[in-house]
């Protein structure tokens, strides 16, 4: 049975129970917050260093980008949170790495430079939540019609849609 108090949170914590995981080693300098629940580990790093944040745990190993995808936590601020979930097969480990956008600041880096099949992931995202991935090779809408206005997962667009 789970129990919520085994959870593990902030980045000492995490980091002090899990000294040896190759996400913990390679992220050690780029992480800013993390936690361990449920045998899962989330990595939270800040925006300007997702590439180099992705690019080090290719580097431990973790060389599967499964996915990305966002949330919009409005009206709370950081408002979006985009988070990527890589694998690493030999190690039968996953990690999430996170990061969290504020409203005014809904933008960071494309990962595909790293992972080239990050670009429909960000492309969705983007068209979605509205958030900007810099150095993109193709950041067009994916999903709605390219004339369409506004983006349609955030929480304040109106459930019909602007008229």
């Amino acid at each position: 049975m789970y129990e919520p108090s085994s959870a593990l949170k902030g980045k000492q914590a995490v980091f002090e129970a899990h000294p040896e995981n190759a996400a913990v080693k390679a992220l050690a300098d780029l992480a800013t917050d993390a936690k361990y629940d449920r045998a899962e580990l989330t990595i939270t790093v800040a925006r300007e260093n997702i590439v180099a944040a992705c690019r080090a745990i290719q580097q431990a190993g973790y060389v599967f980008f499964e996915d990305a995808t966002a949330v919009d936590w409005y009206p709370s601020e950081p408002r979006f949170q985009v988070t990527y979930h890589i694998l690493s097969f030999a190690m039968k480990q996953r990690v999430r790495l996170v990061v969290r956008l504020d409203s005014e600041s809904a933008s960071l880096d494309s990962i595909t430079d790293v992972w080239p099949s990050a670009n429909f992931y960000e492309r969705e995202i983007f068209d979605l939540f509205g958030i900007h991935f810099g150095g993109h090779p193709n950041l067009t809408r994916i999903m709605m019609p390219a004339d369409w206005k506004g983006h349609p997962l955030r929480k304040d667009y109106p459930v019909e849609g602007y008229r």
